[in-house]
C-alpha cells in the first residue's frame, strides 16, 4: 500500500477526449500539445497514448529530443522555434517542424544551407507575445517562398482570450487571421482549446488543410471558468490520490496547522493526508477546500504543508489510517480546486511532483 502523494493517469480517458475534440472539428487535422510534461501527465506515455494524431507539439527543442530518444516517431512542432544553427540542423535530422515568430529565427533559416524542414510562419492577431505583424503578413510569406531552406510552409496564431466566450476580442483575432488564411494556399491554425469548444469560427475553411491544436482538453479539463471537462464532455485524465497517514480528535477551539490559521467550532476528528505544496498541491487553496475521503466530501482544515495536509473528517467520522483519499480526479474536478486556490488549472496539474511514479491506467 502506498502512503505518499501520486498521480494516476487514466490513459482511457485520454483516448475518449481525443475521440470527443476530433468530433468536434471533423475534418481537421490534430497537433496535440503535450508541452510541460503533457501539462503534468508525463509527456512520454501521453505520446505513445496519442501516436495516431497528425503532430504531436511541444514547446522547446529539448522536449522534441527527449521524445525521439525515447523512440517517439510521430510528427513534432516545436512551438518555441529555435535560435541557433545547431538546433535547426538537429531539428532537420529529426524530422521536427518549427514555428517562426520572430525576424532572428527568419534569418536564421534563410541563412541555413544544410537541409529542409516544415515551418509554421507564426503571426500576432492580438496576443501581443510571439508572432509577426499582419500587416507585414504578404511580404514574409512571398520571402519565405523564396527561402530554400522552407519545405512546407504553414500558417498560424494563437487566441489569447477565448477562454471568455463573451470577449469580442476573439472575434476581432480571427477576422484578422481570416485575413491572410484565406488567402494562403497551404495548412492553417488558430484553435485551441477554448477556440475548438467555443468559437465555432475559429476553424476557418481556406484552401488548404485545417489544424486544431488541442491542449488542456486533451487531459478533460475545460478551458473556461466556471465548468467541468465533464460539461463538455471529457473525462479527466489525472487522479491526484493519497491516504490518510493520522487520525486523532480535537477538542472545540483546538487550531490546527501551521499559524492556527483553522479552529475546531466543535469536539471533531481531523485526517492527515500524505499531500502537500511539495507534491503540487497548492498552498494557497484555503480552508474549506473540498477533499473526498472514502468518497465523502470533507474540508481542508488549515494551511497546507510541504507534504501534509488536514482535513475536518467531523466529529462522527470512521474514517482510520490507510484509507483512499482524492485530491482531484474523477468526482472532484480540477478546476474546483483552482477556483478555491484562485488559481487556474493549467498550473495545478503541471505543478503535480510524483515522489511516486506515475501510474499509467488504460
Amino acid at each position: 500500500m502506498t502512503f505518499g502523494a501520486r498521480a494516476v493517469i487514466k490513459l482511457g480517458a485520454l483516448k475518449h477526449n481525443l475521440k470527443v475534440i476530433r468530433e468536434k472539428a471533423p475534418g481537421t487535422r490534430v497537433m496535440a500539445v503535450i508541452k510541460a510534461n503533457a501539462y503534468g501527465h508525463g509527456m512520454l506515455e501521453v505520446a505513445k497514448t496519442l501516436a495516431d494524431v497528425d503532430s504531436l507539439a511541444v514547446a522547446r527543442p529539448g522536449e522534441a529530443q527527449a521524445l525521439r530518444e525515447a523512440g517517439i516517431d510521430s510528427p513534432i512542432v516545436i512551438l518555441e522555434g529555435v535560435f541557433a544553427g545547431a538546433e535547426l540542423g538537429m531539428a532537420v535530422d529529426a524530422g521536427f517542424d518549427i514555428v517562426v515568430h520572430c525576424i532572428e529565427q527568419f534569418e536564421l533559416l534563410e541563412q541555413f544551407e544544410a537541409g529542409r524542414l516544415s515551418v509554421w510562419l507564426k503571426f500576432d492577431t492580438g496576443m501581443n507575445r510571439l508572432g509577426f505583424r499582419v500587416s507585414d503578413a504578404e511580404a514574409l510569406i512571398n520571402r519565405a517562398r523564396e527561402c530554400r531552406a522552407i519545405g512546407e510552409l504553414r500558417l498560424m496564431s494563437h487566441l489569447a482570450n477565448a477562454n471568455d466566450r463573451q470577449d469580442g476580442k476573439t472575434a476581432d483575432q480571427l477576422s484578422l487571421f481570416r485575413s491572410i488564411a484565406d488567402g494562403f494556399d497551404g495548412d492553417v491554425s488558430i484553435a485551441n482549446s477554448p477556440g475548438l469548444f467555443g468559437w465555432p469560427d475559429s476553424i476557418p475553411k481556406p484552401s488548404g488543410d485545417i489544424w486544431i491544436r488541442p491542449g488542456i482538453a486533451l487531459y478533460g479539463i475545460s478551458p473556461f471558468d466556471g465548468t467541468s471537462g465533464a460539461d463538455l464532455g471529457l473525462r479527466p485524465v489525472m487522479q491526484l490520490e493519497s491516504r490518510l497517514i493520522s487520525v486523532k480528535t480535537i477538542d472545540a477551539g483546538d487550531p490546527v496547522g501551521y499559524g492556527g490559521t483553522w479552529e475546531a467550532e466543535q469536539d471533531s476528528i481531523i485526517g492527515v493526508v500524505a499531500a502537500g505544496y511539495g507534491d503540487g498541491y497548492s498552498r494557497f487553496a484555503p480552508s474549506g477546500t473540498p477533499v473526498l475521503v472514502n468518497n465523502r466530501r470533507v474540508p481542508l482544515a488549515g494551511r497546507v504543508s510541504m507534504d501534509m495536509l488536514t482535513v475536518d473528517l467531523g466529529p462522527d467520522a470512521s474514517d482510520k489510517v490507510g484509507d483512499p483519499v482524492l485530491l482531484w480526479g474523477d468526482g472532484l474536478p480540477v478546476e474546483v480546486i483552482a477556483q478555491y486556490a484562485g488559481s487556474i488549472p493549467y498550473q495545478l496539474v503541471c505543478a503535480v511532483l510524483n515522489r511516486e511514479p506515475n501510474m499509467a491506467v488504460d
